[in-house]
């Protein structure tokens, strides 16, 4: 913890800002990229949503308290970015979140980023047809492998609550991979 405390110390400081920040995008742009991929899918909106990421975390790093790791704190904010991301385009695009991330999964071959097979699509589709809050706890724990005491703090939800949504989210996906 202490190694942290430096850290954003670091990170406030106009002397050390430029390389603690620098520090900061190497360890996590990538855990970033993944994490809003996963709930925004297109590579392009991912990059969109990992910069706006970047720039909250950026602007508010003195708002920061220290009550949970900075990892965590980033990962709230960047799945907050995604949702609100996916929200807003919908509400453009006159659809609901959802119709819109059956449409991106939808057209997930047309994505040059993307090289799963069917099954992978197929995956991709049962999980867009989970509600929200059971795509983003699968998603964290089956993608990301987050721990459910990580996913608890960056969620602000009981570790209790999140392995029944994880269950329930299996239970889905199972039903949905062995129709059709």
């Amino acid at each position: 913890m202490q190694e942290e405390k430096e850290f954003i110390a670091q990170l406030l400081d106009p002397k050390t800002q430029n390389k603690a920040f620098q520090k900061l995008l190497h360890d996590y742009q990538r855990p970033l990229y993944n994490h809003i991929r996963n709930i925004v899918i297109n590579h392009d909106d991912t990059d969109d949503v990992l910069q706006n990421t970047f720039i909250k975390v950026f602007k508010h790093l003195k708002d920061f308290k220290g009550d949970s790791k900075l990892f965590s704190w980033m990962y709230r904010i960047a799945t907050n970015e995604a949702i609100t991301f996916i929200n807003q385009k919908a509400k453009k695009n006159g659809l609901t979140s959802e119709e819109l991330q059956t449409k991106i999964v939808n057209n997930i071959k047309a994505d040059d980023y993307f090289d799963g097979n069917e099954i992978q699509i197929k995956l991709q589709k049962a999980i867009v047809a989970l509600p929200e809050k059971q795509q983003l706890v699968f998603k964290m724990k089956y993608f990301e492998e987050l721990k459910y005491e990580e996913m608890s703090e960056i969620l602000s939800t009981s570790v209790g609550a999140l392995k029944a949504s994880y269950h329930h989210a299996v239970k889905k996906i199972e039903e949905y991979m062995n129709s059709n």
